[in-house]
């Protein structure tokens, strides 16, 4: 007896083609496909059922319209969240310039741009002086060269793609010398021994966590062994009694050895940040310079531009690695290779440090950001009419990305608190408003920082506030 209650609520369920009539009928004829109205009102009757199913007790359900009416009112919500992108602008408040979770380096105008002129039909693979088919690689090859100094380069969708193809082409089979100390582990679970194995390389770990000598890549040397591989480990830092090789001895090695080598450096820097407060990272073109033979690293990182496994080094082993089967199946589109050249182009021509969001932003100065800072807080003061609690107070940024780990940047943001809604409630609405804003919770606070807030982007903050 106890469970009639249940079964009386299921039998209300309306049925699909009552529903249909009503929302037509309510919303003039309706201007979505017949099928997914369809779809729509089974969707929301079965979560209606399993609703009723899964409630412990009558009370739960009192406050659930059941009707046609109002299941039809539930349809019309179903249709216009579905009318909504997935992909969704977002504000980024957190102070992180590289956050993976929001897709990590904003491009740069020109790259977006470049973007939409090369989504319509694109000389992707034509040579439009010689009117036959063309490489793709060659759309930024040449830039690239000109940056770093290699003799070739190319790009494939993601650095580990990048890894995976360089291995694939140069040690399928073979045998890979890499330090234990360096066998990192990137975002995703993606670890470099599983990227090595999937490559078809054997991984032979030499040294130990904290030190490892050139000897001990010398003595691990055999007559199977295809490629010494250094990988910079940019997400995490081993310090106190540590040891390294240097790439200018590993080249040297591999010289006396007969092997190739091979760095994995990630974040892609083409320019040194450290005057700007930010660690020492190694940059591409120094990596050249000490004469390393293939060189892998990220398009989305400290670079600035799009998601690409960005490959450079010595034209003998690039040439091989373009004629692997498997680039195919690895190389970027023409969108991505348009946002990367013109990305290119301003390191090239340009003003980087101003064109380029993660440089501008990892570059700002503490007097610039405090000045943001006040200023927006007190805008946010005048605007809020005692909703919000507003302050301003010292705190870092962060690179993100799995970059430069000890780096903390010098930033003011701004603290808030709102005074008539709980905190969590507030940021859950700043989350899912259009646009979304996104900022850092700490100690009861919402805290906004202004690096990783575009200058155009201030007043839709306050507006996103109140």
């Amino acid at each position: 007896m106890g469970e009639n209650w249940r079964k009386e609520y299921l039998r209300s369920l309306p049925a699909v083609d009552a529903v249909v009539t009503v929302y037509k009928r309510t919303h003039n004829g309706g201007t979505y496909p017949h099928t997914l109205l369809v779809q729509a009102v089974q969707e929301v009757v079965e979560q209606l059922r399993q609703q009723v199913l899964t409630s412990r007790e009558e009370k739960d359900l009192l406050a659930v319209g059941l009707g046609t009416d109002e299941v039809a009112v539930r349809v019309a919500t179903w249709l216009s969240q579905i009318e909504q992108p997935s992909l969704r602008r977002v504000i980024n408040a957190t102070g992180t310039v590289l956050h993976t979770n929001l897709g990590r380096a904003p491009l740069a105008l020109a790259a977006t741009e470049a973007m939409a002129q090369a989504s319509r039909y694109c000389n992707l693979e034509m040579d439009l002086v010689q009117g036959t088919r063309g490489s793709r690689h060659a759309h930024v090859e040449k830039l690239l060269m000109q940056l770093t100094g290699a003799e070739a380069a190319c790009v494939v969708n993601n650095n580990a793609a990048a890894v995976l193809l360089a291995l694939n082409t140069l040690a399928a089979g073979k045998k890979v010398i890499v330090s234990r100390g360096e066998l990192v582990e990137i975002g995703g679970s993606f670890r470099i021994p599983d990227v090595m194995a999937a490559g078809g390389a054997h991984l032979v770990e030499v040294g130990t966590t904290n030190k490892t000598h050139l000897d001990d890549y010398r003595r691990a040397v055999d007559e199977d062994t295809a490629l010494l591989l250094k990988v910079h480990t940019s997400n995490y830092k081993v310090v106190g009694f540590t040891a390294t090789v240097k790439m200018a001895e590993m080249v040297k090695l591999g010289q006396e050895v007969g092997l190739p080598v091979m760095e994995d450096i990630g974040s892609g820097l083409l320019l040194d940040l450290a005057r700007y407060g930010l660690e020492k990272e190694p940059l591409v073109a120094e990596r050249i310079s000490a004469g390393v033979d293939v060189l892998t690293v990220s398009g989305d990182k400290l670079l600035g531009g799009p998601q690409a496994g960005i490959i450079v080094g010595k034209r003998v082993f690039v040439e091989q690695i373009k004629k692997n089967q498997l680039m195919r199946a690895l190389r970027p589109d023409k969108v991505t290779l348009a946002a990367l050249e013109a990305t290119l182009r301003i390191y090239l021509t340009g003003h980087p440090l101003q064109q380029i969001p993660v440089l501008a932003m990892l570059s700002m100065s503490a007097d610039t950001l405090r000045q943001r800072a006040n200023m927006l807080a007190q805008s946010i003061r005048e605007r809020a009419e005692g909703k919000l609690t507003v302050d301003v107070r010292e705190d870092v940024s962060f690179v993100g990305g799995g970059a430069m780990p000890l780096t903390q940047l010098p930033t003011t943001v701004v603290a808030i608190r709102p005074t008539q809604v709980a905190l969590q409630e507030y940021v859950e609405r700043l989350r899912t408003g259009t646009p979304a804003l996104v900022g850092r919770v700490q100690d009861d606070w919402l805290l906004l920082d202004p690096r990783t807030i575009r200058d155009t982007e201030e007043e839709e903050v306050i507006l996103c506030l109140m």
